[in-house]
């Protein structure tokens, strides 16, 4: 059967992640968490004291530095997941802290890093075969994309599960601080001039409130295998022709 490309948009703290890395793993496609490469770029500024608080950032600082960022994945065999790197430093986990968190929709809606960030992710999927989530895929990064799928949860839903998240990790917040900084998150998010969150007129909607995680596997699978037969009877028919 021939690879396609699966686009996965969403809120925070949706799942995107956790389905995608499911289905890459099911159908041997790489994954590519965009939402990583943001979180990565971000904390690479904060450690350079470039951004603190979601304060506007040293634009001219920024930009130099943007020069010298990598990002890119590698696979961890034990985990059996990819990894984010920066600059050669795994900081898989370290860009998953709240701190990050509060900075990322400002550094995300920085057109100059946009569009390196746009770059990379469409040279990472070229190829197909890959399952790519974020909040820009299906309308921007691969707008021709086999598949779209388009995340959304009740907000004390999502807040619970980022909560839950968070306090694996040993931080710990209020639900109110958490639900703040999505609902701040979600706002920024759909309202940044560069490519905003947004449903892509093809895109299915998979709210999965009160789906869990098999539920939602199950049922991107058929829409995959389904999209897979189409594909291959019209190659059929038109091989007849």
């Amino acid at each position: 059967m021939s690879k396609i490309t699966i686009a996965i948009d969403g809120y925070s703290s949706c799942g995107k992640s956790t389905l995608a890395k499911a289905l890459a793993q099911k159908l041997n496609y790489s994954y590519i968490d965009t939402g990583a490469m943001y979180r990565a770029v971000t904390y690479h500024f904060i450690k350079k004291g470039i951004i603190q608080n979601n304060n506007i950032p040293d634009m001219p600082r920024l930009l130099e530095e943007l020069k010298h960022v990598v990002v890119y994945f590698q696979y961890n065999s034990q985990t059996r997941v990819s990894e984010t790197y920066l600059n050669d430093e795994n900081v898989e986990r370290v860009i998953r802290g709240m701190d990050v968190a509060q900075n990322v929709s400002k550094i995300s809606s920085i057109k100059e890093v946009r569009e390196k960030m746009v770059a990379s992710q469409r040279e990472m999927g070229k190829h197909k075969g890959v399952v790519m989530d974020g909040r820009d895929i299906g309308s921007h990064v691969f707008p021709n994309a086999e598949l779209k799928l388009f995340m959304t949860a009740d907000t004390d839903v999502r807040t619970q599960r980022r909560l839950n998240e968070l306090s694996s990790k040993g931080e710990y917040y209020t639900f109110e601080e958490v639900k703040q900084n999505l609902e701040k998150r979600d706002y920024e998010d759909t309202h940044r001039k560069e490519n905003p969150l947004i449903k892509a007129k093809d895109a299915i909607v998979l709210d999965n409130t009160d789906l869990g995680k098999e539920e939602q596997l199950e049922f991107v699978l058929k829409l995959i295998d389904d999209l897979l037969l189409t594909q291959d009877e019209f190659k059929a028919v038109t091989k007849l022709h």
